[in-house]
């Protein structure tokens, strides 16, 4: 029998309303801007040279050899020809000046082992057989490098392949990427105030939270992080748009998504089917991962713009949960001409309700940049499917996504804890009543800041709390104030950001009240906010100046849409007072991190930074393509914490369970909370299910023994996956995996699924 996490995939195998959406179309690839040649067809090889970088065949005077290397000519080497050898200890040298290196070669049956060497230094061992032949394979790769000279060094180490018999090794070629070095801290762009109606408050320039922060980087993602989930202890998962990442996937094309250990920083390539391309997702409450909607492909062919193998606009993708420590037998599964959604979606928002089903809003039925009234979807769907209000698992009509045309791409979005949703799109919100098909408009976003695609800001649900009855507060920060009716020759990257940040308590009072208004200490566009288990929240990522996308605007750097990437994080303390509530301070990064960028907190309580890729395809130009992970760590990560014994694995509503847990002796006699997290699905600057609860808890008399009770109702914590922080004062434990609910998969309605 299947554990009952896997039985969502027959079931939704079996989901024939989605069979009976519409037809997949031929469409183009791409409705926005492209390069010359990038719609030729070619025939694929994983050897791909980006702008930015440089590449360097076998026969380049700058690769020197050693020991016996024959030469063989071919039409299908890089040059017309290749060296090879298979004398133990033959080696070729390389040095170049960059901050990353590539190896191309051959693999087959007849090849061997190699041992990879930089400055002298063993990095990798590389067994190039596979059981057909094939040429122009990356066989090594490495982008984190300092952007000085090193010598990559490639020695025949006279072993077989693991499963062959000979030990041939190839140079076809490397490919050298010379890296952006950034500006000196003192020619950078400086933090401004750049929204003219609006004064920037003193903020914290000098505090104790903003001590003991560190920035480290460690770790290559192998495809670009646009979109990032945490999906066990030990892994995130990393999805992208189809592009010439360097991870390849079966010997056959790159990959575009990725699972990355979190204690190793390996990675395992995903074998996707349908272009990911702006797509979406979240958590169903048997735990499955739903990542939906995406851009349509070329069939047949390699471009610059798409080599997928379906078009990705109504794609369904499903992760059944997979704790593996080593991503074994983990892997994501697509039936495209089966299930997919009812109709197309590009960037769209997916968000779990109460009942642990998702409901898919809005998005754009082609790709391109900002949306219009021609390509508009304003409607919402569920997976899976609903026969309600009517429209036996059609899509149902929403007429806020109709008014807050044009920018109005990746809505924010939240379940309140009366089950109803809150969103916001453009300069305009609502709480919608799913189950009676009612808006409820709210007051308008303050100051005329647009806050969606691709005037991008953020927003989160702020913790919900037993003290307060967990009355929703909604924080949104970030965007532009930008006429998004402008076409793009009208707009450009230097135009400023907005640096608001406006909050609406969701109770009658709250919303007659209206927004309470602050500002951050630099404005941003395409910023992530990332909930601690602490309760305070991290801004990060983001740019100063410009809006969403690539190749629309004038003065684009490279291909970005934006500039003055904001390069310090800042921290934000919900319940501090207003003008007070920024912490600077926080270590800087060298990355610039904008479009396509996300940000997650993990299980070990630090934040995982990703992406940024403002271009149509790999690129190593500013701003470039960006497969350096850095982690941001709070000052708990070096203090002695809170420790789990013996977490259960399920909790459902109202039940109590009995927790050991160990409080540092320094840590005794503080206050002692419990953190219900979900880490929600990242993408766009959107953190839609993003959730923390504090739960009701008692510590027994004998200071280890912790009474939790679990959430009152689906409303406050949607069924589903979640992580448990125990937190004493400010320091939390790490994380523990949870189910809350009964586990199962959210219901189906099998009349939505015969019509």
């Amino acid at each position: 029998m299947l554990p009952r996490s896997l039985w969502v995939i027959p079931v939704l195998i079996s989901l024939s309303a989605y069979c009976l959406a519409d037809k997949l179309e031929s469409r183009s690839a791409w409705n926005g801007q492209t390069p010359p040649g990038a719609m030729t067809p070619a025939l694929f090889t994983p050897y791909f040279v980006p702008s930015g970088t440089r590449g360097y065949d076998s026969a380049s005077p700058l690769v020197h050899y050693k020991g016996t290397w024959a030469d063989a000519y071919s039409g299908r080497f890089v040059g017309g020809s290749l060296r090879r050898t298979t004398e133990d200890g033959a080696a070729a040298s390389f040095t170049f000046k960059g901050t990353g290196i590539e190896w191309f070669g051959c693999i087959s049956p007849q090849h061997g082992a190699a041992d990879v060497y930089i400055d002298g230094h063993h990095v990798r061992h590389v067994d190039a057989y596979a059981s057909r032949f094939h040429v122009q394979q990356r066989l090594f790769w490495a982008f984190d490098l300092t952007p000085q000279k090193h010598t990559v060094k490639i020695v025949h180490s006279g072993k077989k392949g693991k499963n062959g018999r000979h030990t041939a090794i190839d140079i076809d070629a490397f490919v050298v990427t010379e890296g952006v070095v950034p500006p000196p801290p003192a020619e950078r762009p400086p933090s401004q105030n750049l929204v003219e109606t609006a004064p920037v408050r003193a903020a914290q320039a000098a505090s104790s939270l903003s001590q003991g922060w560190e920035l480290v980087q460690k770790g290559t993602t192998g495809v670009n992080a646009m979109q990032l989930a945490i999906v066990s202890p030990s892994h995130a998962i990393i999805i992208d748009k189809v592009e010439h990442n360097p991870l390849t996937i079966d010997n056959r094309h790159p990959a575009w998504g990725a699972l990355y250990n979190l204690n190793t920083h390996a990675i395992t390539a995903l074998h996707l089917k349908s272009n990911s391309f702006c797509a979406s997702g979240a958590f169903l409450s048997n735990g499955t991962l739903v990542n939906v909607g995406g851009n349509p492909v070329v069939e047949d062919y390699t471009t610059a713009t798409d080599f997928g193998q379906f078009d990705g606009m109504q794609g369904v993708r499903l992760f059944a949960p997979c704790e593996s420590p080593d991503a074994s037998g983990c892997d994501i599964f697509e039936d495209p001409e089966r299930i997919r959604l009812a109709t197309p979606r590009w960037y769209n928002t997916v968000v779990r309700i109460q009942d642990g089903s998702v409901m898919i809003i809005g998005g754009s039925k082609r790709g391109g940049w900002i949306n219009n009234a021609t390509v508009n979807n304003p409607t919402l769907e569920y997976f899976p499917p609903k026969n309600i209000h009517g429209q036996n698992g059609t899509p149902i009509p929403l007429q806020f996504l109709v008014d807050t045309l044009n920018s109005n791409l990746f809505p924010i979005a939240f379940a309140l804890p009366d089950g109803r949703i809150f969103i916001a799109a453009n300069r305009d919100a609502m709480i919608y009543d799913w189950q009676e098909n009612k808006e409820e408009r709210l007051p308008p976003i303050p100051n005329g800041v647009r806050v969606t695609y691709p005037m991008s800001g953020t927003g989160l649900l702020l913790p919900l709390t037993p003290e307060n009855n967990y009355a929703p507060e909604v924080l949104i920060c970030g965007g532009s104030t930008l006429d998004d009716r402008k076409p793009g020759y009208e707009l450009s990257s230097k135009d400023p950001a907005s640096n608001q940040c406006a909050r609406l308590l969701l109770t009658p009072e709250g919303i007659a009240k209206g927004w309470d208004v602050d500002h951050m200490p630099s404005a941003r566009t395409m910023p992530d906010a990332v909930l601690l288990p602490t309760g305070n929240v991290v801004l990060v990522n983001g740019a100063g100046t410009g809006i969403s996308g690539y190749g629309n605007v004038r003065d684009q750097v490279g291909h970005s849409n934006a500039d003055a990437p904001v390069r310090a994080p800042v921290l934000y303390e919900p319940t501090a007072p207003e003008g007070s509530r920024f912490v600077q301070g926080l270590p800087e990064s060298a990355i610039p991190r904008m479009y396509h960028s996300t940000a997650t907190l993990t299980p070990n309580g630090d934040i995982m930074i990703a992406g940024s890729n403002p271009n149509l395809d790999r690129s190593e130009v500013a701003y470039g393509t960006e497969y350096r992970v850095e982690w941001l760590r709070p000052p708990y990560m070096s203090m002695e914490r809170p420790t789990v014994d013996d977490a259960p694995r399920t909790i459902d509503f109202k039940e109590e369970v009995k927790v050991h847990v160990k409080i540092p002796d320094k840590l005794r006699g503080v206050q002692i909370r419990v953190a219900l997290m979900d880490l929600g699905f990242v993408t766009h600057a959107v953190h839609t299910n993003s959730r923390l609860v504090y739960l009701t808890a008692d510590l027994g008399e004998d200071g280890n023994t912790l009474t939790i009770k679990g959430p009152p109702h689906g409303g406050i914590y949607p069924p589903g996956p979640g992580w448990l922080y125990i937190v004493a004062g400010d320091v939390p434990s790490i994380g523990v995996k949870i189910m809350v609910g009964n586990g199962r998969g959210p219901p189906v309605d099998y009349d939505a699924i015969k019509k």
